[in-house]
């Protein structure tokens, strides 16, 4: 037995009730047993209950053994002067408020069928990446469906947080917080990092005074980015450096520059290059302005998509190095980047600002364009699609990518849809 199942039992109620006493033999009837309280304090919240025919409202804490509330220091503690019972499954102590009155105690070994802890058991133990992969297609459509909306939200809200984050840190500044957002995305995976402390050096208020000029955009990041050659002969790379020179002492920026080692090569073909990725975000900067205006007016899915099929500058279409001539022609940034940075960068800014203008036609558009770009194919749709799932669109993938990150790999089946289902007796 761990806490999580036990909370699970308690939570909807998966045990014996007829005649139900505390363990000091008061009649227990239970109207409600609470809300899960994910926060510090009690296990479960607003719980009502009635103990020897007295109505109880108040909380609930849920332990494995009672004498984890000495262990945890809960007598010491104001915040569980509220709690009105102790659901445990081995009584040891007696549990004790701050002033001295006894906590009534339930014990639930005894009153829960053995099927729903071997049910779990077998989870636990499966060795398959998706626990539930023998038994999931017991589990009826509508079940999965649910949880596959509610992973999506899910997934589109963590990011959304991790952008409020940047936005809090911005003195709420939406467009640096844009402006950054989508740098980090234009690094991709492997350059995410630099290419947002790239951003941090060179602000969006600098960046703006030049967006009608792309060769000032590119001294602008390749300058601060460390990149641009010492005493090259090529006329673009003296050009920028001359770009470079005026403009970083214009703006103060010859003290924040960074050294080429901190830029990821290895691994990348060489269209990721972070040379090549710097190129098209100058071109996604220039004649832009801002950023998520576009996204929230732009009501046609490909005008978005359009933004983002970006043509690097000339010399970058001849180049992935500087002063190393290509020998066939560079890409430029096709539909499937650009279903990346929708995917990772514009539908997180958008639901990030729908969250916190209270707008959520923006989230409606968000998960919107989601469903006009293709389901990314990996490991993890490949097996979600192997049990039978619709794997179809972006939305679809994002999704199975939350619900395998974040609940069958740690295993957390008891918060699945469908693992608690498969838990729970019949």
């Amino acid at each position: 037995m761990n806490e999580d199942l036990l909370s699970f039992i308690w939570r909807f109620q998966y045990f014996e009730k007829k005649e139900l006493a505390t363990d000091e033999g008061m009649p227990l009837s239970i109207l409600r047993p609470g809300y899960r309280n994910t926060d510090a304090g009690p296990d479960f919240a607003e719980a009502r209950i009635y103990i020897d025919g007295v109505l109880w409202a108040g909380s609930v804490e849920i332990h494995v053994k009672a004498s984890d509330w000495r262990l945890h220091e809960h007598q010491r503690n104001g915040a569980y002067d509220g709690v009105i019972l102790h659901v445990v499954w081995e009584n040891d102590y007696a549990a004790m408020r701050r002033d001295g009155t006894a906590v009534p105690t339930l014990t639930l070994n005894g009153l829960v069928k053995a099927s729903v802890i071997e049910r779990y058991r077998c989870l636990l133990d499966e060795k398959e990446t998706v626990p539930c992969n023998r038994q999931f297609g017991e589990v009826d459509q509508i079940r999965k469906y649910a949880m596959l909306d509610r992973v999506l939200l899910e997934r589109l809200e963590r990011k959304a947080s991790e952008i409020r984050h940047l936005l809090e840190s911005n003195q709420q500044d939406w467009e640096q917080t844009a402006y950054q957002w989508l740098g980090r995305h234009f690094g991709f995976k492997l350059n995410a990092a630099p290419f947002q402390r790239l951003t941090s050096i060179v602000p969006w208020k600098i960046i703006r005074k030049h967006t009608d000029r792309l060769i000032q955009l590119e001294a602008l990041l390749f300058g601060c980015s460390g990149l641009i050659p010492e005493d090259s002969e090529d006329i673009y790379v003296r050009q920028l450096r001359q770009e470079f020179r005026f403009l970083s002492a214009k703006y103060n920026l010859q003290e924040e520059t960074m050294q080429p080692h901190e830029w990821k090569y290895a691994r990348l073909r060489p269209a990721g290059f972070p040379t090549v990725r710097l190129a098209q975000f100058a071109r996604l900067l220039c004649n832009t302005g801002g950023f998520l205006n576009r996204f929230i007016v732009s009501d046609q899915f490909d005008d978005v998509r359009e933004l983002f099929r970006i043509e690097q500058s000339a010399y970058w279409r001849e180049h992935y190095l500087f002063e190393k001539k290509a020998k066939a022609q560079v890409p430029v940034l096709g539909n499937d980047a650009a279903h990346l940075l929708i995917v990772n960068a514009a539908v997180p800014l958008l639901v990030a600002y729908s969250k916190q203008r209270q707008q959520p036609e923006l989230l409606d558009k968000a998960i919107y364009w989601l469903s006009e770009i293709p389901a990314e194919d990996n490991r993890i749709t490949r097996e979600w699609a192997s049990l039978g799932m619709r794997v179809k669109t972006a939305a679809d993938s994002q999704a199975l990518i939350e619900w395998f990150n974040n609940y069958c790999t740690p295993k957390q089946c008891l918060e699945c849809m469908v693992g608690a289902a498969l838990v729970r007796d019949a």
